[in-house]
């Protein structure tokens, strides 16, 4: 025997006012332990910067300690399982980049739009075109100059396959008809440790990462990847003006496990772009070459299905495959 139309709509209101009920309370009482954000890079990373910097304003906030938790791996797989796999009580976050987008497109896995719950994005940065000190390189036109001298004998660190800084190389190569050797990386901080040492010549690197590698004098930056110079880094070239039309932006953004509830995501939404306004938190962004963005979990939704679409062209027409 099947209920009226009528009867069934008041059940379905009925079910949805005592679910919105329960996430109500479980907003009200979280947090009630430490948080937990997870970042699928090393330690020293630009995400492992952003995610301390917030780290320390949520636990001023809350009371509650925010633990920072690097696990680093696989392109950002690692991470983003880790991530998938908790429990969805707003308890684990995971602070993803362009990166992860990449590779989870890459991989057609735990894609950050469809399997995750959007919380915010925190920050946006420049990459920079770096090089180890000893190259005979100045700026982005030697380089070129070089690398066509050189085909295939100046090598370039990355990330990981599929990861930002390899799709910044492949992208600069496309569009200068240049040709180096590609050697992944684990992660970013081992890959500009070995750029230091000399080990390779090239990387593109995380503006919060590469500063305080800069300073040592053993890395020259000679270009950031936004279209013109940015105030990030006042006295590094846009890779734009010897290379015209070139563009890459990095983002972070923070994601929570898939059914975490609407409540918890926007309480934590609220408190991350709270602290965004600040203009200490953002000084100290800045500092370290990000910039403070803050966003609604649906602008983010939004601004994350269409980097997936974005990366999808790039990696399909770069014929980068996974394993590859």
């Amino acid at each position: 025997m099947h209920a009226p139309p009528r009867v069934l709509f008041r059940i379905t209101l009925a079910a949805i006012a005592m679910t919105a009920g329960v996430d109500a309370r479980a907003a009200d009482d979280y947090p009630s332990k430490p948080v937990r954000i997870i970042i699928a890079t090393t330690v020293g990373s630009g995400p492992d910067i952003l995610a301390r910097q917030i780290g320390a304003r949520l636990t001023e906030a809350w009371g509650q300690q925010v633990v920072i938790d690097p696990r680093a791996g696989a392109s950002g797989m690692i991470g983003a399982e880790l991530t998938a796999n908790a429990a969805a009580d707003g308890y684990t976050l995971w602070m993803a980049t362009m990166s992860h987008v990449i590779a989870t497109t890459l991989y057609q896995r735990l894609l950050l739009a469809r399997d995750f719950e959007p919380v915010t994005q925190v920050a946006s940065t420049p990459y920079v075109i770096a090089v180890n000190a000893a190259l005979p390189a100045n700026s982005i036109a030697e380089l070129i100059a070089l690398a066509k001298a050189r085909p295939d004998q100046i090598n370039y660190a990355s990330a990981g396959q599929g990861s930002t800084p390899h799709l910044c190389i492949e992208l600069f190569q496309s569009m200068t008809g240049t040709r180096m050797l590609h050697v992944p990386y684990k992660g970013a901080a081992p890959a500009l440790t070995d750029l230091m040492a000399g080990q390779v010549h090239v990387s593109c690197v995380a503006a919060p990462a590469v500063q305080a590698f800069a300073k040592s004098g053993k890395v020259r930056a000679l270009g950031v990847t936004t279209r013109t110079r940015t105030p990030l880094a006042p006295d590094v070239a846009a890779v734009a003006e010897a290379v015209p039309g070139y563009e890459l932006v990095g983002w972070y953004g923070l994601l929570a496990p898939l059914g975490t509830p609407r409540a918890i995501v926007n309480k934590i939404n609220a408190e991350i772009t709270r602290a965004l306004t600040k203009p200490d938190v953002r000084e100290r962004l800045e500092a370290v070459g990000a910039e403070a963005v803050g966003s609604t979990p649906a602008a983010f939704k939004t601004f994350l299905e269409g980097e997936t679409r974005r990366w999808g062209r790039v990696l399909r027409d770069a014929g980068i495959k996974a394993g590859a």
